[in-house]
């Protein structure tokens, strides 16, 4: 895991993952995005470990699990922490991780533990992709119970959230005594693998979410969805906010996330169409493009064919020294 140093000198918080500090293509070198799919938690074993396995064999750079109960009211939909876990015993080189975990039905002392736990399963290879939740009851919003929570104590509980768990993975013993989340004496030795602790890639395209990512985040997560205008415009001023938010914070955040899959773009119609979309985005600066496996009968079916041969083009063993295919 590489540490990239921040613009003050400062180390960012929890290190980011290799890829390279960004550029913009004013003219400047643009690198080609490092692809990763999000697997459905949908297949039971060992099935599912057979796609994560082969998730590593086509070469994805990181395969991410939806942290949910049952996403928009899918069944079965099976454990995310648990999955990854099994998914690192029979993996191991891909990097794993959430997209993303929140604290919808989460408390961040188990969750820390659960970290910590699959960071050692994994041999140091995951990533914790963190949000602050859905609104959808379908999935797991309100299921604990209470009130629904308001936009503003949403964004607080994820304030809160981040800040605890970003000491529990840190420290080894923690008390913390906050307005959503309490901790006393949580002993958390001997800790992450990675250190100071696992990255953190945290999904926010509002002010203090961007702020959050900015603070703690080796890696931030966006998607065209709710922009209002057409999807590369809204990550291109999605990008330029966050850029502001790192300036804020003093810090430089290299790997920037795109989720694909909740726009019109033909990501997998053709390895052109493919290919025309990520260096169109590779110019805004984005390091990491995620693609979501294909699912027959849903919104993310697309032709296997074309999914396997992305992943030949631009995969891992495309950046090997010596090799002379793809870009």
């Amino acid at each position: 895991m590489i540490y990239w140093p921040s613009s003050n000198g400062r180390e960012p918080s929890g290190g980011a993952p290799s890829g390279g500090v960004r550029e913009r293509s004013e003219g400047g070198p643009v690198t080609a995005p490092r692809i990763g799919a999000v697997i459905w938690p949908m297949q039971s074993w060992p099935e599912a470990g057979e796609t994560w396995r082969r998730a590593e064999e086509l070469g994805f750079r990181h395969a991410w699990v939806y942290d949910h109960i049952a996403w928009r009211g899918t069944t079965p939909w099976y454990d995310a922490y648990t999955t990854l876990a099994a998914a690192a015993a029979v993996t191991s080189r891909i990097r794993l991780g959430t997209l993303v975990t929140s604290p919808n039905f989460r408390h961040p002392v188990p969750a820390a533990h659960a970290v910590k736990t699959i960071d050692h399963v994994s041999g140091g290879r995951l990533d914790l992709g963190i949000g602050a939740g859905g609104t959808r009851r379908a999935s797991d919003a309100g299921i604990l119970g209470g009130d629904d929570w308001t936009p503003r104590e949403r964004a607080d509980r994820f304030a809160d959230w981040v800040g605890l768990l970003d000491r529990l993975l840190r420290q080894p013993e923690t008390t913390f005594e906050g307005t959503h989340y309490t901790a006393r004496e949580v002993v958390q030795e001997p800790g992450c693998v990675q250190r100071p602790r696992v990255p953190f890639v945290i999904a926010g395209d509002g002010p203090r979410g961007m702020r959050l990512a900015a603070r703690h985040g080796a890696g931030w997560v966006t998607s065209p969805h709710g922009g209002g205008r057409e999807a590369w415009d809204t990550v291109r001023a999605r990008m330029d906010a966050f850029d502001a938010a790192c300036e804020a914070e003093g810090r430089e955040v290299a790997e920037r996330v795109l989720l694909t899959g909740f726009s019109e773009e033909p990501w997998l119609d053709s390895t052109a169409a493919f290919d025309d979309l990520a260096g169109r985005y590779a110019e805004l600066g984005v390091t990491e493009i995620v693609l979501h496996w294909p699912r027959p009968g849903s919104a993310f079916d697309a032709d296997m064919k074309v999914f396997e041969a992305v992943a030949a083009e631009h995969g891992e063993h495309t950046r090997r020294p010596g090799h002379t295919g793809g870009r």
